[in-house]
């Protein structure tokens, strides 16, 4: 019964905000919102005396700051600004999704993408910025020498392992009695010098 008195009401309109309001209550409104309020003059919405001149910048100015990075320009273009040009906006690394701003991105980048990791199809270690490639054509065989991010092809791996192949057993052989054939030569042509020299000259 007390709402339908209150809807019952009548009003007055108040001459600083053009709103309706009850009879009882437009002394006390009128003294608050002459008081606190300013109506815009662009759109014609109240705001507080102490908010208007930020109101008009951020809603009619034509000209605006970004927020971000103190840059001014036309009204229209301050959403793209921000999605897509401030230096300052947020974005994040491709490698590891650490955020940070724009500017800074390409830096951080080219060191994080320097990173390697462990590619567990062929046991290499691949820089970040190369595992999509790397993903794509990895045909899944281990690499002999484990942590070896470099690309060699088949025929060269098998030269270098000719080239690493520890001598054969018959070369071993050679090589121990070519030694033992000079020791002994040598052994036989100091005895019989020494046997010379103590007999004299032959005549």
């Amino acid at each position: 019964m007390a709402m339908t008195i209150a809807s019952d009401e009548t009003t007055r309109i108040c001459d600083h905000c053009d709103r309706a309001i009850p009879s009882s209550n437009i002394d006390l409104h009128y003294a608050h919102c002459s008081r606190n309020l300013e109506k815009c003059k662009v759109c014609g919405d109240m705001v507080p005396k102490k908010h208007a001149e930020e109101h008009f910048l951020n809603t009619h100015a034509p000209q605006v700051t970004c927020s971000l990075c103190s840059e001014t320009m036309e009204r229209e273009i301050l959403a793209i600004h921000k999605g897509e040009n401030c230096p300052q906006r947020i974005v994040t690394c491709e490698f590891c999704e650490f955020p940070l701003p724009a500017i800074d991105l390409a830096e951080h980048q080219e060191v994080c993408g320097n990173r390697t990791e462990l590619c567990h199809l062929c046991n290499r270690y691949i820089r970040l910025r190369e595992r999509y490639n790397h993903e794509r054509r990895c045909n899944g065989i281990p690499e002999d020498n484990v942590g070896s991010s470099r690309d060699v092809r088949p025929a060269e791996r098998e030269q270098g392992a000719q080239r690493m192949q520890p001598p054969s057993e018959y070369s071993w052989r050679l090589l121990v009695f070519t030694i033992a054939t000079a020791g002994i030569a040598i052994l036989l042509g100091s005895l019989f010098f020494q046997k010379t020299m103590e007999t004299g000259p032959v005549i």
